[in-house]
């Protein structure tokens, strides 16, 4: 009986053992076959490099046969570019377990990015290194890196102002321009609200502001134009935002027009000047031709009267055909290119002229011209007849917004060192508006009752 047991024992044990071997057969089956075709490359290595085993996606990867790959050692493919590279071989042989990334040349000499995890198997004595080809995924983060340099240095060296900002108008990013334009600092605007940098506090910048955001939400592209004042100085500033660049993402371009639109001012003024020039030689012939006649009768008249029969109108008749002939002079000066001869002159001498001829006028209004003229200042090159008339115009200007009387202050100076003779001529008007001194200049554009505004007109065509 105790034979049997022992026989059905030994068959039971036979039965395990067999079945046993059968499993691991299978599981060996198994992780050969997951080993193989696994996607990552797998490679087996010893310390000093040698390549035991490596599975298809290896072979696959490094280019290689099975038969080429394991006569090499791992280090042969390492691409040593730099001393960071000779340290991460260092720890791949040293530590147990490395998680990093390197350039691989393989046999043709392409350059491939790899990622691995390493870790040793100090049982087995090898190392056991996962690899994952990551070139494109690295060449495409390089390109997007690339993208983004090229990006910045146009942003950062753009000659007009950027703005990035967010959907909740929020200032992302600012070029360096843009900031100087507002007198902020980087670090400070950013993170604030695009109003804040358009001073939209002003209620008409608001409002075209707000407008502008609404055409930009209906068109994905808007633009608008404001000016911000400062003290003895106005800038004027073109803005074009362009909407959704990014999820949540605008770009805003500003540009400073200040000096385009002083320009298109003076190019307006000159074509200005131009036309009144053509129309004013027509008038003036118009009129010298029947004012000759009118003032050679009226005198004819005055003689043949007695002195105290309607002197008084004789006078005033007189006095008003010599303004219409000093209007007509003014616009002979516009109509007829004057002959200039441009040479050097003490500029003090010339002012000074100016005023002996206008004194007389200034005493009659109560008016007393003083001047201040710098010693040594050297000779002006330019036409004298040209700029006496500039400062007989200016002067009489000056006079005439004084009827109470007043003080004229005149200084010649080379104060700035620019190599420029700055004058000066003050007096003590009332002034002129704001808004109307962008108009001065503008044909028949006057504040006085009885101007023609061609005074101005005149020097600003000989200036």
């Amino acid at each position: 009986m105790e034979t049997n047991r022992f026989i059905l024992r030994k068959q039971n044990h036979s039965h395990f053992e067999k079945k046993e071997r059968t499993l691991l057969t299978d599981n060996e089956q198994l992780y050969r076959t997951l080993f193989l075709e696994a996607i990552d490359a797998i490679v087996f290595w010893d310390r000093e490099g040698r390549i035991l085993l490596a599975n298809n996606a290896a072979l696959k990867i490094f280019e290689c046969t099975i038969e080429e790959f394991t006569k090499k050692k791992l280090f042969d493919f390492v691409y040593l570019e730099n001393e960071r590279t000779c340290r991460l071989l260092d720890r791949l042989k040293q530590m147990e377990a490395v998680r990093d990334e390197l350039l691989f040349r393989m046999p043709n000499g392409q350059l491939k990015h790899l990622e691995f995890t390493s870790k040793y198997m100090s049982k087995e004595k090898y190392h056991m290194t996962i690899f994952r080809n990551i070139s494109d995924r690295y060449q495409m983060e390089q390109t997007l890196r690339d993208s983004e340099e090229r990006f910045r240095k146009v942003f950062e060296g753009s000659f007009d102002g950027m703005v990035l900002w967010s959907g909740d108008l929020k200032i992302l990013d600012i070029n360096p321009v843009a900031a100087r334009y507002f007198d902020f600092e980087r670090d400070f605007i950013i993170g604030k609200s695009l109003q804040v940098l358009l001073h939209t506090n002003d209620e008409k910048i608001e409002k075209a502001f707000y407008s502008h955001l609404r055409r930009l939400k209906e068109n994905g592209v808007a633009d608008f134009f404001f000016s911000i004042s400062k003290p003895n100085v106005t800038r004027y500033f073109e803005i074009t935002s362009k909407g959704n660049l990014a999820s949540n993402l605008n770009l805003t371009v500003i540009r400073d027009v200040t000096e385009r639109r002083a320009l298109q001012e003076q190019l307006r003024k000159s074509d200005t000047l131009n036309i009144v020039g053509e129309l004013a030689a027509g008038i003036a012939h118009e009129i010298r031709n029947p004012m000759t006649a009118l003032k050679g009768f009226i005198q004819l008249l005055q003689n043949s009267m007695k002195e105290e029969d309607h002197s008084l109108y004789f006078n005033v008749i007189t006095s008003e055909l010599a303004r219409i002939e000093s209007i007509i002079t003014e616009f002979l000066v516009l109509a007829k290119p004057q002959a200039t001869q441009f040479q050097y002159h003490d500029i003090r001498k010339i002012m000074s002229d100016t005023i002996d001829l206008l004194n007389a006028q200034a005493l009659m209004h109560n008016i007393q011209i003083s001047c201040f003229f710098d010693e040594g200042l050297p000779d002006v090159y330019c036409e004298g007849n040209q700029i006496k008339q500039v400062f007989i115009n200016v002067i009489k200007n000056a006079i005439e917004v004084m009827p109470n009387g007043g003080n004229i202050v005149i200084t010649i100076r080379d104060e700035a060192g620019d190599g420029m003779i700055h004058t000066s001529i003050k007096d003590e008007g009332e002034g002129i508006p704001e808004d109307k001194i962008e108009k001065l200049g503008e044909p028949f554009y006057t504040t006085k009752e009885r101007g023609t505004g061609l005074g101005l007109m005149v020097s600003y065509k000989i200036t």
